[in-house]
């Protein structure tokens, strides 16, 4: 009941933002507002993540599913929406629906859950979230990428570990004062940025 009182008030409290960067983003460059990213939810169940529109159109057909800076399909409005978060909003609608929590590993593509199956029979016990201590620990992911020659084999071989191994220690605390801990934890860093 928090998550979806949060996200209501959220959009309601967003909207103006929602209807700027709506504008940027259609000024920007040509194909929809918003973008749906196949995910994979709570028990498997899969889900799009809603999100700003921050790539080129079709950028998934042009190359891989993870990015890194200086991507090229990542338009200019693109690249602020991303230093800010601020493409994740949307997903307050997902939280609205039920298919994610505020707080809560974040959802993963199927090509990379099928990887470490046996890992995420644990993890997708939860609702998957925006925020949670793997969002918080990579949030700068695109530029740690950035150092590696293949950025799928340190996605696969690096990042996916170590966020697995966040989900799983935040399956193990959670509760409620635990997640407006790292709501909190979000929030300042979003002021810092």
């Amino acid at each position: 009941m928090f998550d979806r009182a949060a996200a209501l008030a959220g959009l309601v409290l967003f909207s103006p933002l929602f209807l700027v960067v709506a504008v940027a983003v259609k000024l920007d460059s040509p194909g929809p507002v918003f973008f749906g990213h196949n995910r994979v939810g709570r028990n498997f169940i899969p889900f799009k993540v809603l999100k700003f529109r921050s790539m080129v159109c079709d950028a998934s057909r042009t190359g891989p599913a993870i990015t890194r800076g200086g991507d090229p399909r990542i338009t200019r409005v693109g690249k602020v929406l991303r230093a800010s978060k601020i493409d994740e909003l949307p997903q307050l609608v997902n939280v609205l629906l039920g298919q994610m929590s505020l707080v809560g590993p974040r959802p993963e593509v199927a090509r990379y859950v099928e990887m470490f199956t046996e890992d995420y029979r644990e993890i997708l016990t939860v609702c998957p979230g925006i925020t949670d201590y793997a969002a918080l620990e990579f949030r700068n992911e695109e530029a740690l990428l950035q150092g590696f020659k293949s950025m799928e084999d340190a996605y696969i071989n690096i990042i996916m570990p170590a966020k697995i191994s966040l989900y799983k220690k935040y399956i193990s605390r959670i509760g409620f004062c635990e997640d407006l801990r790292i709501l909190m934890r979000t929030f300042f860093l979003l002021l810092r940025r």
